[in-house]
């Protein structure tokens, strides 16, 4: 009976990309439309390394009350756009500055997990003008791979 538990759990990891890599699934959606992807094509379609949208510098200023102010360096195109935004957190002052530049994104499921070397992971299903996919990103922090994955979703939809 252990055996076929344990080669139930070897299959279901077997067919994640993200689960081989670092021991845990990705969200279920996912998971079963990126089924026996390796890493590189993963990367490659939920977490494109270019399109119209290039991420620079960010920072964040406490205003209180829960606010902040957010500034982000993003590069559109060929010109460099600087943006700013006041909300309650980093997601929503990214939605934000996009939209405000002419990038269009709704988050429709939102995913986040800790991984064991410290950085995070963040998996997006994005949407605009009808159309959905799934964005990853993978960062130092939860703010890091969150911001990275909103910016593959943009270039994804946008691209």
């Amino acid at each position: 009976m252990n055996t076929h538990r344990a080669f139930t759990t070897h299959s279901s990891t077997a067919a994640d990309p993200f689960a081989q890599q670092f021991g845990s699934p990705m969200p279920r959606e996912l998971r079963t439309e990126a089924a026996d992807m390796s890493w590189q094509t993963f990367l490659k379609t939920y977490s494109p390394s270019s399109g119209p949208i290039r991420f620079g510098r960010w920072s964040t200023l406490s205003l209180g009350a829960g606010r902040s102010e957010f500034k982000a360096t993003l590069g559109l195109g060929d010109a460099i756009h600087q943006a700013t935004a006041i909300a309650c957190g980093p997601v929503s002052a990214l939605t934000s500055m996009l939209h405000d530049a002419g990038f269009q994104l709704e988050i429709l499921d939102f995913h986040q997990q800790g991984l064991a070397d410290g950085r995070a992971a963040t998996f997006l299903l994005c949407e605009h003008a009808g159309r959905r996919h799934w964005a990853f990103g993978i960062g130092d922090d939860a703010t890091d791979s969150s911001v990275r994955a909103m910016i593959a979703g943009a270039n994804l939809l946008h691209g």
